[in-house]
């Protein structure tokens, strides 16, 4: 597998514009492709419209930064609510022994997380971290929160071998289920889920955070992109990784309720849950 590679697959169209017409309750959305554009109309009740409109507000959200408005139990949690919610459904529904977190931050998600488990009755949550400056280390503020007899810490690099032989003994046979949040570069990612997909039981799920976000983001030109964000995020690293590993499958799971229409969730994971096969 080539993770130098460019090629990463994209839908056939790309939005580049639409109009909200509140009036007659349309959207005009005009997508390009490498040699044709076309210009379409659809009603509000049109799931085309859904997605067409939420790709728009996913763009402007990174643009100001909504996801970094919310915090859990007094934790910042730098998340979508939707894929919080998304989250939960599959914590319940498989009832993880342990949930491995890499990348902590504030430490928002490892107590999400945390009450899952207390709620539940099951479960722990081990994050890991990079070491950082103390403006920037939240260590002291995560374990002196209510629900760190729930958190274990390991600080270092995660694909560090000496992190990743912390882990394993920490987790040892117990269920496990992935969130890989820490360096969103492609090679980092395919590493993480190299070093612990082995955790994770049939079944479950490995999620790489992000790369959706990031190769929209990119594509559109936006603030604080990476100058080769398009290809060089998790997203890709998922389908490096699914391509070499045939015990695993992108699969993102289906809600358990679901009687509306839209086509899909408001989210920055889409295409980054790889689930392990039976």
């Amino acid at each position: 597998m080539d993770l130098d590679s460019d090629h990463v697959a994209t839908a056939p169209g790309q939005l580049v514009g639409l109009e909200v017409d509140l009036e007659h309750a349309t959207i005009t959305v005009r997508d390009v492709g490498d040699v044709w554009a076309t210009e379409r109309t659809f009603d509000f009740d049109d799931p085309r419209a859904f997605a067409a409109i939420s790709e728009a507000w996913l763009r402007v959200a990174w643009d100001v930064k909504h996801q970094w408005s919310y915090s859990w139990l007094g934790r910042p949690v730098i998340q979508l609510p939707e894929d919080l919610v998304r989250l939960q459904e599959v914590i319940w529904r498989l009832r993880p022994d342990v949930i491995v977190e890499t990348g902590v931050a504030h430490g928002g998600t490892l107590v999400f997380c945390a009450t899952l488990c207390k709620a539940i009755g099951h479960g722990r949550v081990v994050g890991v971290e990079l070491p950082r400056s103390p403006e920037l280390d939240h260590r002291e503020a995560i374990m002196a929160h209510p629900l760190a007899d729930y958190i274990t810490l390991i600080h270092g690099d995660s694909v560090d071998p000496l992190v990743v032989d912390r882990v394993h003994d920490d987790v040892g046979e117990a269920s496990a289920l992935l969130l890989l949040d820490s360096c969103h570069e492609r090679r980092h990612v395919f590493a993480e889920l190299e070093a612990y997909g082995d955790l994770v039981p049939p079944g479950s799920y490995a999620i790489a955070q992000d790369g959706a976000a990031m190769q929209l983001v990119a594509r559109t030109h936006g603030p604080r992109a990476g100058i080769d964000w398009l290809t060089n995020n998790p997203l890709a690293a998922v389908r490096d990784f699914a391509a070499t590993h045939p015990g695993w499958l992108v699969d993102e799971p289906d809600p358990p309720f679901d009687e509306g229409a839209a086509p899909h969730s408001v989210t920055h994971w889409t295409g980054g849950w790889l689930r392990r096969l039976d």
